[in-house]
């Protein structure tokens, strides 16, 4: 069946439900791409038979970057650091977390596109963050290629700052700057802080209730590019919370910040990425046709757009 609506993520298509037979999924994967269309987020067991050897490794080998003693077990372990990022380029285990090529080719049935990860966090314990969207900090064009897997690796105890989210707030619009009246030029501001006051008053609105993941070790969600969700309040601080979190986007796309861009204007923040799989460049590409990077992003996109737009009308 030909998508006629390629421009959008399989599993968050209006045609879905039309669409859902000829994505090839088994059973398994029927259900998360269920939970992901109707909730914006799926929970599955993370598959990789070393994933218990691996977990210990990673454990052993970030625990003395943080800055804590995880010995004591009375020791505050949210009084240091709280996350490495990018972890992979010097960690092989974490590497093949972020690179498990069943993760891959799953995330490409359920998009449409093949599936790179781009970016790994691994926490010792929870961020306590604020709700919040992921698509202020990574986006696409075409929207919405974009999703994050969140892996736990140990049990989760409720007073250890899960994570939360709001179901079925991966519907709500995505936020720009030009939706809350702001210019995306600054990079002196917090690319999140801006779209708090928006996405309270989404809340308020849709009286929107969280739900808790509180997952067995091994367990792992993914969620949608636009679902709202935070770390809760850890009530315990000497508990940990070990997880990693993988950033993935989806061939054939444009990679950018939109919390420091102007997309009406042409101004984008474009990002320029590497595959985790195999280290090589993933070139910003709209169409099937690159787009160069080294241009001022404004000039580069309403340049582009103009030449393809010369070929189209002959």
């Amino acid at each position: 069946m030909i998508n006629p609506l390629p421009g959008l993520p399989l599993i968050e298509s209006p045609l879905f439900h039309a669409q859902r037979a000829s994505m090839g999924l088994s059973a398994q994967e029927e259900a998360i791409a269920a939970d992901l269309h109707e909730k914006g987020y799926a929970v599955f067991d993370f598959p990789d038979t070393d994933l218990e050897q691996r977990i210990a490794r990673i454990k052993a080998s970030l625990g003395p970057r943080y800055g804590v003693d995880f010995a004591d077990p009375l020791s505050d372990k949210t009084a240091a650091e709280r996350r490495i990022q990018d972890a992979w380029t010097f960690n092989e285990d974490v590497r093949a977390i972020a690179a498990n090529r069943i993760v891959l080719d799953l995330l490409g049935k359920l998009y449409g596109r093949s599936a790179f990860p781009f970016q790994t966090l691994n926490f010792p314990v929870g961020t306590q963050q604020p709700g919040h969207s992921d698509s202020v900090h990574f986006s696409s064009l075409p929207e919405r290629f974009m999703c994050g897997v969140w892996l736990a690796m140990e049990d989760v105890s409720p007073d250890a700052g899960p994570l939360f989210y709001y179901p079925g707030s991966h519907r709500w619009p995505i936020m720009t700057n030009a939706l809350i009246g702001r210019s995306g030029h600054s990079k002196n501001e917090s690319a999140q802080d801006p779209y708090a006051a928006a996405w309270d008053a989404l809340c308020q609105a849709q009286n929107a209730q969280t739900e808790t993941f509180l997952p067995r070790k091994g367990q792992a969600l993914i969620w949608c590019a636009n679902l709202l969700h935070g770390g809760s309040h850890q009530a315990n601080p000497c508990l940990t919370r070990w997880s990693q979190v993988t950033h993935y986007f989806f061939d054939d796309c444009i990679y950018y910040t939109p919390a420091f861009s102007d997309e009406t204007l042409g101004q984008l923040h474009l990002r320029n990425l590497v595959s985790i799989s195999d280290g090589r460049p993933k070139p910003n590409r709209y169409m099937g046709k690159s787009v160069d990077s080294s241009m001022t992003p404004g000039v580069q996109l309403k340049t582009w757009v103009r030449s393809v737009g010369k070929k189209l009308l002959g």
